[in-house]
């Protein structure tokens, strides 16, 4: 699995055949659960147990306001920030000719049908920070201006408790470059 060394599989292999035969099946019934009752909202595409997914349902949240991300997992990590409180689209993925994804592989069009209706004043554009989240945002900003929706990305740079001398000089400049009045 994603995430899990060769030693904390054997621990938790090892945890597993100590068990009890109950919590076994418990904890396979869990698993199980949860591939059943998870899908992707068809409105944000994030993974939900209901339609629509509880952050698209929140009357809440300000509709007007969409952070575009990469994937499902961006949309918990931009959640646990508890700075944005408007909704979200994930694309699964990022564009990566490399890779043979282009934006047909993404739900580019379904945030695009998003965008027509003209609820939405801003787009924050959230990808990673890779060469394909950056060939990504420039695409999405070039899609998304002319309809008339304010593109913003989010900022870049130094993460609390870093030290200047040990940041990569991109990573330095976008510091600079997003830098705002005190």
């Amino acid at each position: 699995m994603p995430g899990i060394g060769e030693k904390t599989a054997a621990r938790l292999a090892f945890f597993i055949l100590k068990s009890e035969a109950g919590y076994v099946r418990e904890l396979a019934d869990a698993i199980r659960a949860v591939k059943d009752n998870t899908r992707f909202c068809t409105t944000c595409w994030a993974l939900s147990e209901t339609e629509p997914c509880g952050i698209c349902a929140d009357p809440r949240r300000d509709a007007s306001l969409l952070c575009v991300v990469e994937e499902p997992s961006d949309v918990i990590a931009v959640e646990r920030s508890l700075g944005f409180k408007g909704r979200y689209h994930v694309l699964h993925g990022a564009i990566s000719p490399l890779d043979g994804r282009g934006p047909e592989q993404l739900k580019v069009t379904e945030l695009i049908h998003r965008l027509e209706p003209g609820t939405v004043r801003e787009v924050v554009i959230a990808p990673n920070p890779t060469v394909e989240g950056e060939a990504t945002a420039v695409y999405l900003a070039r899609l998304i201006k002319p309809l008339g929706v304010t593109v913003t990305r989010i900022a870049h740079g130094i993460p609390v408790g870093g030290n200047l001398e040990y940041a990569d000089q991109v990573t330095l400049g976008r510091a600079i470059e997003g830098r705002r009045q005190m």
